[in-house]
């Protein structure tokens, strides 16, 4: 087959700064689980993977030093089944051994997949999961489910291998003079969550699950999304914990965003782009609504084609540029750790919503929920659906719980049945 004729391959522009900027305190790792209402069989789950390896190619690749580049190279490796013993999001890749980037666990009835972010993003990463709880349930009940079928929106191994990024960078005139505008922008620093660092590194992980229906019963009130609805109650609850002499500083939120909904892509690694969004409580209402209606605001004026194709430009150009290309492997880790670290002085928190994930109908029975959270240097908040169930992370690299119980405080305040769960 022709991906067994695949040796190596290049990391995505996204995936280089992963490598270059990981530590045992974010070891840029996150977790994709799903629970069933009925206890993981190992043996099952096992059989599961081997058969679900075969349509993934890139998870058979390992991570190597080049000169002047990382890059995948294809494995023989075989990935084990274990019973869930580290801690969430426990680190993966760590430069001292060759192993594969993702692990597979269970606990009880919860199945988790862990990933190395140079692999996938969490919407490559559903793909693999999708197939794999399909191949899961139906080696189970082989009569059951004899006649389901997995709906998928890729049609070939190629697609899933497919480097999006550099298949749809454009180098225009108009998008290097938005560029110089950008550049010219005063950027403001912005308010940063401070904390008392957990034992070990380990992550604080909050979770509450709910119902969709309510929460976008409460959006709707506010003629809003879900998403916009949740972005704007976790920067008030920011808000109601800072101190008195830090609230002139703004509340600016990284937002990932799937960029294969704007651009035309099937691919299983890493396609994602990057917007702020913000509040200045010093220069804005201490208002619900206004606050919803400003988020709301951010979110349409960033989310077009583009702004998105600058963010190409900007990423794909910075890659490409000769003097870049010519620089040895550890002076390329130390310019993105600066650039990195200078990046998080304008942003206080991240918040990422992986969407709907769906599988077969008959299969509504036997899977309750699904969850993501991530590994992370300051607190950051992730979503993600199945059905009427949505589960909301708050992960967090301190021992503070002020943030996570406001907000869970406020949606439960508006009404909300919420069922809390924590690593704690």
């Amino acid at each position: 087959m022709m991906h067994q004729e695949i040796k190596w391959s290049r990391l995505d522009n996204f995936s280089k700064i992963f490598p270059a900027t990981w530590s045992p305190k974010d070891p840029k790792v996150f977790r994709l689980s799903c629970e069933l209402f009925e206890a993981i069989e190992e043996g099952a789950l096992q059989r599961a993977l081997d058969i679900t390896m075969d349509n993934f190619p890139l998870y058979k690749y390992v991570l190597r030093r080049g000169l002047f580049w990382y890059y995948l190279e294809s494995s023989d490796l075989v990935p084990k089944v274990e019973k869930e013993s580290q801690p969430i999001c426990a680190p993966i890749y760590t430069g001292l051994r060759t192993n594969l980037l993702f692990r597979v666990s269970y606990y009880k009835c919860r199945v988790n997949l862990e990933m190395f972010h140079v692999l996938s993003d969490g919407a490559g990463a559903i793909k693999f999961l999708r197939t794999l709880m399909f191949n899961y349930l139906t080696l189970l009940y082989k009569e059951r489910f004899a006649n389901v079928v997995l709906s998928s929106d890729a049609s070939s191994i190629s697609e899933l291998m497919d480097d999006s990024y550099n298949r749809h960078y454009i180098d225009r005139k108009t998008f290097r003079e938005m560029a110089k505008k950008e550049k010219r922008q005063i950027k403001v620093n912005a308010y940063k969550i401070h904390g008392t660092r957990t034992d070990e590194y380990r992550l604080s992980l909050i979770e509450g699950s709910m119902s969709v229906k309510a929460v976008l019963n409460e959006a709707h009130k506010y003629n809003t999304t879900l998403t916009v609805y949740i972005t704007s109650l976790y920067i008030y609850s920011i808000y109601k914990t800072m101190s008195g002499r830090k609230k002139d500083q703004p509340i600016v939120l990284t937002v990932p965003v799937n960029l294969r909904q704007f651009f035309e892509s099937h691919t299983g690694r890493n396609f994602f782009g990057t917007i702020h969004i913000g509040y200045n409580f010093a220069k804005n209402p201490d208002d619900l609504k206004l606050i919803i209606k400003t988020i709301a605001d951010g979110f349409k004026s960033n989310l077009n084609v583009e702004k998105l194709n600058l963010q190409l430009y900007k990423a794909m150009t910075a890659e490409r540029n000769p003097f870049a290309r010519l620089l040895p492997l550890p002076m390329k880790d130390f310019f993105i750790r600066t650039a990195v670290k200078t990046y998080d002085k304008y942003t206080t928190s991240n918040i990422s919503n992986i969407g709907r994930i769906e599988l077969p109908p008959e299969f509504c029975e036997f899977i309750r929920q699904f969850s993501v959270c991530t590994s992370v240097r300051k607190p950051q908040l992730t979503m993600c659906s199945y059905n009427d169930r949505l589960v909301i992370s708050i992960s967090s690299p301190f021992k503070e719980m002020e943030i996570q119980r406001t907000f869970f405080q406020m949606l439960s305040k508006a009404g909300i049945d919420i069922e809390i769960t924590s690593n704690l």
